[in-house]
């Protein structure tokens, strides 16, 4: 893995847990001479990711719309910026730096970019890992709303595997080098996608 895409928020609640977790990953990101590819911004979450990467002499890559660049909340210091015309560009230029994805705590956003790229792991448009970083058990509500749906027929057991998972960034990107999804986990003979 030489690039992978970080999903997360716009806004940081001061959790100095989640603190700790993201300066562990740009270590990691840094020990593994792995490039950050992220939303361009300066603020919450994101600002957090790309000044620990960049403080750790590491490569980072965002990608901002042009509106939210006129808005002032580009990142300026990154190693490189892309600016796109809208967010559908911006989100399909992340996907195509990455070698794979991870999930930061995050609001609206962050969720609907973690399952638009699951959404097209599921479908097989793509075969990069997706790892949640759990940091205090953040997403642990989402993760029992996805077992409700595996326990209501509406999801298969082998897509909700897809979601790789650890409160531990050093564990998750190790899970997600050795990730593989196979065939069968993502195209089914039935065209059952669910």
């Amino acid at each position: 893995m030489k690039a992978i895409c970080v999903y997360c928020g716009a806004n940081f609640n001061g959790d100095p847990v989640l603190r700790t977790a993201i300066e562990n990953l740009a270590q990691a990101f840094k020990d593994q001479d792995i490039r950050l590819v992220y939303g361009g911004g300066s603020v919450g979450i994101m600002g957090i990711i790309a000044d620990e990467v960049l403080k750790r002499d590491g490569l980072v890559t965002g990608v901002i719309p042009q509106f939210l660049l006129d808005l002032e909340v580009g990142h300026m210091e990154v190693t490189e910026l892309i600016v796109t015309e809208n967010m559908h560009q911006r989100k399909q230029k992340m996907a195509d730096l990455a070698d794979g994805f991870i999930i930061l705590p995050g609001g609206f956003g962050t969720l609907e970019e973690f399952f638009e790229v699951l959404t097209w792991l599921q479908l097989g448009l793509h075969n990069k890992a997706i790892g949640v970083l759990n940091v205090g058990g953040f997403y642990d509500h989402l993760f029992a709303q996805m077992d409700v749906m595996v326990a209501q027929q509406l999801l298969k057991p082998n897509n909700r595997a897809l979601v790789l998972q650890s409160a531990d960034p050093v564990e998750l990107v190790e899970k997600m080098k050795s990730f593989s999804a196979k065939p069968e986990s993502v195209w089914f003979k039935d065209r059952d996608l669910i």
